[in-house]
């Protein structure tokens, strides 16, 4: 895939303000760690996530998504008569129908002549969400798009916990399939791309890679969609050694195609931004791309991983803390269960970011990046 007209225009994201520490997290699962006789603190240990976030309860994703979109147009300056398609691409969504785009729209303002839908791809929603737009925008169909998702991790989160203390039967291996649940973080991202003929920035998406490797697709499985109304509580069950080993075999697989696309080579890549897993996963897949780990931006270690929220999340924190500079060549990795991976390249110059909640100040002191 290449682009010559997609610019990546502003970010603007949301996050909750309670924080969950891991520590927090065992305290609470201390029936199940008695009964299978296991150590605090491997939570942390195993994932290198020492926080993540919850919003209030009873918030629906729609609410952040609004504020993030709506951060996302005023740092642009761009008319929201130019926008021509709203696409809500998260795993979290306030209803099976209507699409939460449709109130995340209307409480926009956008045009009626806007393209109005939902996508989900676990956690490669914005990005696919992204794609969507920028062939919108290449095609000449739209001048300006923007994809925006909230991911809410409280209910599983929660739901996870009750279910290991209540279970007697529970075993090591049970427990060892639940722990990437209990990882989930919360947060809420938009990404405005315009025509470069309409972009202040002129960030310019050069091109990109996907893959599918669906033969995993059971690797990681929540509970069934069912219309539950408010009393859904989800689980998740996932086999995180073999979801490590394949995905990363589905990346590298990946990364070659990606490389063809942008006309680069891995020792020239300025910065890259991975899915936000944990340690494991980021240590080993830039190791696998032969990628710098020292140019490669962090935020699961007090965010957790927010789903599709978390590679754009990482993108506009890297942005705002000064990492990105003018002329960088910089590397999206996504990658979700399913398994899917999707890469994508940017000539960064400049991009406003906005954030309705300002991040901390130990993140803006290079905790993060670290």
């Amino acid at each position: 895939m290449r682009y010559a007209h997609v610019c990546l225009e502003a970010i603007g994201y949301t996050l909750p303000e309670e924080v969950v520490t891991s520590d927090e997290l065992e305290r609470q699962l201390t029936p199940a760690y008695e009964r299978l006789r296991l150590p605090a603190g491997r939570l942390e240990l195993m994932s290198g996530i020492r926080e993540r976030r919850f919003w209030a309860p009873g918030t629906l994703p729609s609410e952040p998504s609004v504020v993030s979109g709506e951060q996302a147009l005023q740092v642009s300056g761009i008319e929201r008569s130019r926008v021509g398609a709203l696409i809500h691409a998260s795993v979290c969504r306030d209803h099976l129908e209507p699409a939460t785009a449709c109130g995340v729209h209307h409480r926009l303002g956008l045009r009626p002549e806007c393209q109005v839908y939902d996508v989900s791809n676990a956690c490669l929603g914005l990005l696919n969400g992204l794609l969507q737009i920028a062939n919108l925008i290449e095609l000449g169909q739209i001048e300006a798009g923007l994809v925006v998702g909230t991911e809410s991790s409280r209910a599983l989160v929660e739901t996870t916990i009750a279910t290991l203390n209540r279970r007697e039967s529970l075993t090591r291996e049970e427990m060892k399939l639940a722990m990437a649940s209990l990882t989930i973080g919360s947060g809420s991202c938009a990404i405005l791309l315009t025509h470069r003929e309409l972009s202040r920035t002129q960030n310019r998406l050069r091109g990109g890679a996907v893959r599918a490797h669906t033969s995993q697709h059971t690797l990681c499985q929540s509970g069934r969609d069912e219309a539950a109304g408010d009393d859904m509580r989800p689980l998740m069950a996932t086999d995180s050694e073999r979801l490590l080993q394949e995905g990363i075999a589905t990346g590298v697989a990946t990364f070659g195609d990606f490389l063809a696309a942008t006309g680069w080579r891995a020792d020239g890549i300025d910065r890259s931004i991975c899915h936000q897993v944990g340690s494991a996963h980021r240590r080993l897949m830039l190791e696998s791309l032969g990628l710098d780990a020292r140019r490669d931006e962090v935020t699961f270690p007090w965010l957790g991983n927010t789903g599709s929220v978390a590679l754009p999340l990482t993108l506009a924190i890297g942005a705002q803390r000064g990492l990105l500079a003018a002329g960088n060549t910089v590397a999206l990795l996504g990658i979700g269960s399913g398994i899917n991976c999707i890469m994508l390249g940017l000539d960064w110059q400049k991009c406003p970011v906005s954030s309705a909640t300002p991040f901390p100040c130990e993140v803006s002191a290079g905790v993060a990046g670290a």
